[in-house]
């Protein structure tokens, strides 16, 4: 595992730390990308390696905010991201708004989608904003609003290779269900079916069940639904007791003007636990120390880290980089 291995555009972004910092913290980010879809809970080990090494760095702390997101550190993932976004990275509006969702706050993530960010966005992200604000809408019980908010041009068959028309189709099912429409909701759900080419999705499974009278999703039979309510109570709790820093907004803001300087503790050190995880799945050289003060004196600076760290949904009712054991 190389620095090498990482987007150019990336490195670019590390070149302000001195060399062997930058190639240390090049090599978790690699790892990160490489472990994000299998294995999450390592690939946030070595995202806060990476962040703990050069907390000051864009790239750095979207990539540790889109690992805790894969991880279902919820609070975590909106702490990195609004870091990332201050230093001028990416701001992850479908993903924030997403975490907000499953730490039981539906209405800011609504603030979140009604947000100047989210007026321009990519195609792609603005489908997975629509699909998470449905999902809002649904936990605060405006059922209509969350069918028509996916009712948009995007939400036909014959755009079957869209990579999104699938998802779309599946939360246009899901909120059907929610609003008592069984019927259209079956016929979501096949079209759901039919327009997943890679069967990312349990649409066909999910169609015969609803038209069995059965609205749970398969394989979530016992006490948590398709919205998460059941991870949404644990979520809720883990807020309460997550960084220490000050990162997460905890007045209903969208964003907070929150010094990043204290994102070190106090020995600058990074968690015992996390330094032995991460030492077990990279070459030693990885692990070893890097000076405090490398890490206070570069400087800020960020791209979008496009081959460093990418989302990828593995449940339709999410944003890319969706939490299977959360929602949807």
């Amino acid at each position: 595992m190389t620095p090498d291995l990482l987007d150019v555009e990336v490195r670019r972004d590390l070149r302000g730390l001195p060399k062997d910092l930058a190639d240390n913290v090049a090599r978790h980010l690699v790892a990160v990308g490489e472990l994000l879809d299998d294995d999450p809970t390592a690939a946030l080990a070595h995202a806060r390696f990476a962040r703990h090494r050069a907390s000051r760095v864009a790239v750095v702390r979207e990539a540790s905010g889109l690992a805790a997101y894969h991880a279902g550190e919820w609070a975590e993932a909106l702490s990195e991201l609004r870091a990332s976004r201050r230093m001028g990275g990416a701001a992850h509006v479908a993903v924030m708004a997403d975490a907000e969702r499953a730490l039981g706050r539906p209405e800011r993530a609504l603030e979140i989608a009604r947000s100047p960010e989210s007026a321009d966005l990519p195609r792609d992200e603005a489908m997975e904003l629509l699909i998470v604000t449905s999902g809002a809408r649904r936990d605060l019980g405006e059922f209509a609003a969350a069918v028509v908010g996916l009712q948009v041009p995007e939400l036909d068959v014959r755009r079957a290779d869209d990579p999104w028309t699938c998802r779309l189709f599946y939360a246009y099912g899901e909120a059907l269900i929610a609003a008592g429409r069984r019927e259209e909701a079956v016929r979501a759900f096949l079209d759901a079916a039919q327009t997943d080419a890679e069967g990312e999705t349990d649409a066909e499974e999910r169609a015969a069940l609803v038209a069995a009278g059965v609205d749970t999703p398969p394989g979530d039979l016992t006490d948590t639904d398709t919205d998460g309510e059941a991870a949404t109570d644990t979520a809720s709790e883990a807020a309460l007791d997550t960084d220490a820093e000050g990162d997460v907004d905890t007045e209903g803001d969208v964003d907070t003007d929150v010094d990043t300087e204290g994102d070190l503790d106090a020995e600058g050190d990074v968690d015992p636990a996390t330094e032995a995880y991460v030492g077990t799945d990279v070459e030693t050289d990885l692990v070893a120390d890097e000076p405090a003060a490398d890490v206070e004196d570069a400087p800020v600076v960020g791209t979008e880290p496009e081959a460093a760290v990418t989302t990828a949904a593995d449940e339709p009712d999410r944003p890319r980089g969706s939490d299977e054991d959360r929602d949807r």
